[in-house]
């Protein structure tokens, strides 16, 4: 018989998983209160969106009121860098301990897959371009794509230059990463040169270890879910999934719930 939980105590843990019942800094927040956050978070979703401000600087805000900016800035910036961009729900910033745990999908990536079709597609066609777009980088990185637009396309996504689909390419691929942002504009370099050494020293874990531990960032951020949840918040697809709650729940890590109101299974 799977515990029942109430709404109203489903919402209390959600809230708590996600940091905000944990209490305000006195003082001015600082790199500690900042990793503390993306502990309880997971990662950041980078968004263009700018009502106010930027939409991944909001996410801190609610969580330790009025912060310098320059929290996040720094720590996407220098070989001692906490955080590197990547996609994970879409595109994010993740604590750099979660570089290794990405590798599949970079992998799958330069493979073709686990990107979008339209891009996959055009990488097959353009493989030779991409490999010059890549020795570009490795000799003049960081840079960014506008400094080797050339020729775009008829409009909308497909209105990118190619250098932006080369570049773009490459970053799903892992072959290269973001090194430090000017405005909206990305400037790119080899991780080598850009990820601590220690990070890049890390073993890198089977895809079955990955997704069990990816489950596990993500079980931890949302507090309560259902499975649906948990897969999408690093958008994993039904086959990774399969067997890796089952997994969870027989070693202990998670706990099969009911919740009142809910229609699908929950885990806790």
């Amino acid at each position: 018989m799977k515990e029942k939980i109430s709404l109203p105590t489903a919402r209390r843990i959600a809230l708590a998983a996600q940091g905000f019942l944990d209490p305000r800094p006195t003082g001015t927040p600082d790199r500690r209160h900042f990793a503390r956050t993306l502990s309880r978070t997971g990662l950041l979703q980078i968004d263009s969106v700018s009502a106010v401000v930027r939409a991944h600087y909001m996410p801190l805000y609610s969580r330790l009121g009025p912060y310098p900016f320059s929290l996040l800035d720094n720590a996407a910036v220098t070989r001692k860098r906490t955080v590197f961009e990547y996609w994970a729900h879409e595109a994010s910033f993740l604590p750099v301990e979660t570089y290794p745990l990405m590798r599949w999908r970079m992998q799958r990536a330069e493979r073709g897959d686990e990107m979008y079709l339209g891009l996959a597609k055009w990488g097959r066609e353009h493989a030779a371009y991409i490999e010059e777009i890549y020795r570009q980088v490795a000799e003049r990185g960081p840079i960014a794509a506008s400094a080797l637009e050339g020729q775009k396309g008829s409009g909308g996504w497909w209105g990118w230059s190619h250098a932006k689909h080369a570049f773009e390419w490459l970053f799903w691929a892992g072959r290269i990463t973001t090194a430090h942002r000017r405005g909206f504009e990305r400037f790119y370099d080899l991780p080598e040169r850009v990820l601590p050494q220690a990070i890049l020293d890390l073993p890198v874990p089977t895809p079955e270890d990955a997704h069990r531990e990816l489950l596990r960032i993500s079980a931890r951020a949302h507090g309560v879910a259902t499975s649906g949840d948990l897969r999408d918040y690093f958008r994993l697809s039904p086959a990774d999934m399969k067997g890796r709650l089952e997994e969870l729940v027989e070693t202990g890590e998670l706990l099969p719930v009911r919740v009142e109101g809910w229609d699908k299974p929950a885990y806790l």
